[in-house]
């Protein structure tokens, strides 16, 4: 199973158009992002992010509920138990 989270886009870097990358941030942690896949996507703008890479523009609705239902599933799962 794959995992994508939504972040806001804080910053671009606009240096390399093949090579699109931007400061996003994801509830307080802020990580660099590839944007090459979402060049129309703007600072501001909420995208949905695969291992590093932006995959596309999202809603700030959308992007709420998801931080949201994510929030209320790990809060509301029983830790893993480790076999060791």
């Amino acid at each position: 199973m794959c995992l994508a989270v939504p972040g806001k886009i804080i910053s671009i870097n606009n240096a390399d158009p093949l090579f699109l990358l931007g400061e996003v941030d994801f509830g307080g942690v802020r990580r660099e992002v590839n944007l090459s896949c979402v060049p129309e996507a703007q600072i501001g703008d909420y995208v949905i992010v695969h291992v590093g890479m932006a995959l596309s523009v999202l809603q700030e609705d959308e992007a709420l509920k998801i931080r949201e239902d994510m929030r209320h599933i790990v809060e509301n799962s029983a830790p893993i138990e480790s076999n060791d």
